[in-house]
C-alpha cells in the first residue's frame, strides 16, 4: 500500500492546512472542507448548508462573478457537495494556476457576504428548489430517501431532515437568516484545506498565509456528539410511485464512523449484497431470478449510521417472498460465521476501492478529500495510511457479532409499489354487458326523376 506523506499546520486564525507533494503529473488539487452540514441547521430552517454550496459558486467581493468560468478557462475541473456533516469545495487545476484557486477559495471564505444580495439569494434558492424537484420529487423512487430519513432518525435527531431541505423552509428563509448561518460556520477556524499534487510545500505555505492569513476566525461551535436513533421496533410503510417495478427498502439505524462495529458492518454489507458474487445477488437475481437488482451498504456518518438493503423485484414477483429470503440470509449470518472465501472477497473489494481513491489527487474521494475527511472526522489525517487496517483485520466472528448487535428488530421497511396509471371512475350503470341493437330502421329510397 502506498504511504501518503504530508505536512500539516494551522494558521493563527485556526485554518488547518494539509500539504502532500506528488510530482507525477502537473496537477494541483485544492480541497476545502467546512465542518458544517445539514445537521447543524434548526428545524424550520433546513436546507441552508446546501443552499450555501450553490451560493458560494456565484461570486464574492473581489470576484463578483461565477467561479466556474475563470477556472474552466484554464482547464480546471471543480465541484462541491454537502452532507449532513460537512460541506466541501474542490478544484483540480494545472499546477501553475494554484494561486488562482487559492485566491478564489479564500475570497469566498472571507468576503462572500459582500456579494450576496437579495437577487442572487432568490435565484439560488429557486435553483435548489428545482434541484429538489429533479432529484427527488420527480425522479423514479426519488421520494424514498425523503420518506425514510424522518422514520429512521425520528425527531429531534438532526439527521431527521434531508440535506436538501424542504420547499417550505426554503420559501420561508430570508437573507438575514442565511447571512447569520454563514457568519457562524464558514470561517477558517471551522475549515480544513488540503493541497495535493505538483506543488512545493514552502511555496504553498507562503500562498496560504498570503490569501487566508488575514481572514478572522469564527465563533466557537458547539459540536454534536454521538446521537443514536431512538427508533424502536419495526416501522412498515408503503409508498406509491410512477415506476414499473416494485422495490423493497430495509434500513437499520447503525453506528457512526470509527465505532468498534462499523468496519464489521461494512464488510457484512459487501458479503450480503455488494457485487454479483454476494449472497443476495446470487440468491435473488441469479438462482431464483425474482429480483432485478440488489444493493446493500453500510453508511456510517459522524454521529450515527444507517445500514441499507434495497431490492428491486422482477415483474410479477412478491416483495414478501423477497423479504422472507433476506431475513433468512441475515439469520444465517447471525448464527454462522461467513466462509473464508466470502470474507476474502469482501476485503479485496474494500481494499480495491481504497486504492482507487488514492490514485486520484483530487475530486470526490481523492487524496485531498480523504486527508480532510480523516482530519475533520477522525482528528488525524494520517488515518489515510492506516484506517484500511480496521477492515483488513476483521475476523469472521466479528461479522456475526455485528449482525446480532446492529441488525435487529429496530428497522424500517418501505415498499414502493407502482401506481396504476388508469384512473378509477365511478359509474351508475353496468358496463360489463354489450349493448344489443335497437329496432331495425325502415329505409325507403327516393325514386329518381329523369328530365
Amino acid at each position: 500500500m502506498v504511504s501518503i506523506s504530508y505536512e500539516e499546520f494551522s494558521l493563527a486564525n485556526g485554518l488547518n492546512v494539509i500539504i502532500h507533494e506528488d510530482h507525477t503529473t502537473p496537477i494541483a488539487a485544492v480541497n476545502v472542507w467546512y465542518h458544517v452540514g445539514s445537521k447543524n441547521e434548526d428545524p424550520g430552517r433546513t436546507g441552508f448548508a446546501h443552499l450555501f454550496e450553490h451560493v458560494m459558486f456565484e461570486g464574492s467581493k473581489h470576484h463578483n462573478h461565477g467561479y466556474f468560468e475563470p477556472l474552466q478557462r484554464v482547464g480546471a475541473v471543480l465541484n462541491g457537495s454537502t452532507t449532513p456533516d460537512r460541506t466541501n469545495y474542490w478544484e483540480n487545476v494545472p499546477s501553475n494556476y494554484l494561486e488562482l484557486a487559492l485566491w478564489l477559495q479564500s475570497d469566498r471564505m472571507g468576503f462572500l457576504l459582500e456579494a450576496l444580495d437579495q437577487q442572487r439569494f432568490d435565484i439560488q434558492r429557486d435553483v435548489v428548489k428545482n434541484e429538489r424537484r429533479q432529484s427527488y420529487e420527480n425522479r423514479p423512487y426519488g421520494m424514498t430517501h425523503l420518506t425514510l430519513q424522518p422514520i429512521v432518525f425520528p425527531t429531534p435527531h438532526p439527521y431527521s431532515w434531508p440535506t436538501i431541505g424542504s420547499q417550505e423552509d426554503l420559501d420561508s428563509a430570508n437573507l438575514e437568516d442565511v447571512q447569520a448561518f454563514f457568519k457562524h460556520y464558514y470561517s477558517p477556524s471551522n475549515a480544513s484545506i488540503a493541497i495535493v499534487g505538483d506543488v512545493v510545500t514552502s511555496d504553498v505555505k507562503r500562498l496560504v498565509e498570503k490569501y487566508f492569513g488575514d481572514i478572522p476566525p469564527g465563533p466557537t461551535i458547539n459540536r454534536i456528539g454521538r446521537m443514536d436513533s431512538n427508533l424502536k421496533g419495526q416501522v412498515s410503510l408503503t409508498m406509491m410511485d410512477k415506476v414499473k417495478l416494485k422495490r423493497l427498502n430495509l434500513v437499520w439505524p447503525s453506528v457512526p464512523m470509527f465505532d468498534k462495529n462499523e468496519a464489521a458492518l461494512s464488510v457484512l454489507g459487501v458479503i450480503l449484497g455488494d457485487g454479483k458474487s454476494s449472497r443476495l445477488n446470487q440468491l435473488l437475481v441469479h438462482e431464483k431470478q425474482i429480483a432485478h437488482d440488489v444493493h446493500v451498504f453500510n453508511h456510517p456518518q459522524e454521529i450515527a449510521g444507517e445500514f441499507h438493503i434495497q431490492v428491486t423485484a422482477n415483474p410479477g414477483q412478491s416483495l414478501e417472498q423477497i423479504e422472507d429470503l433476506i431475513f433468512k440470509e441475515l439469520e444465517k449470518l447471525r448464527k454462522e460465521e461467513p466462509k473464508d472465501e466470502e470474507l476474502k472477497r469482501a476485503k479485496n473489494r474494500i481494499q480495491s476501492f481504497h486504492v482507487s481513491q488514492l490514485e486520484k489527487f483530487g475530486g470526490f474521494g481523492g487524496r485531498a478529500d480523504l486527508l480532510n475527511e480523516y482530519k475533520i472526522f477522525g482528528g488525524n489525517p494520517d488515518l489515510i495510511n492506516s484506517d484500511i487496517e480496521r477492515y483488513m483485520s476483521i475476523a469472521s466472528q466479528e461479522i456475526s457479532t455485528a449482525a446480532n448487535l446492529e441488525l435487529g428488530e429496530d428497522h424500517v421497511r418501505l415498499s414502493v409499489i407502482p401506481e396504476d396509471s388508469r384512473k378509477s371512475i365511478t359509474t351508475s350503470i353496468d358496463r360489463s354487458n354489450m349493448p344489443r341493437p335497437g329496432q331495425a330502421p325502415m329505409f325507403t329510397p327516393p325514386i329518381p326523376k329523369r328530365r
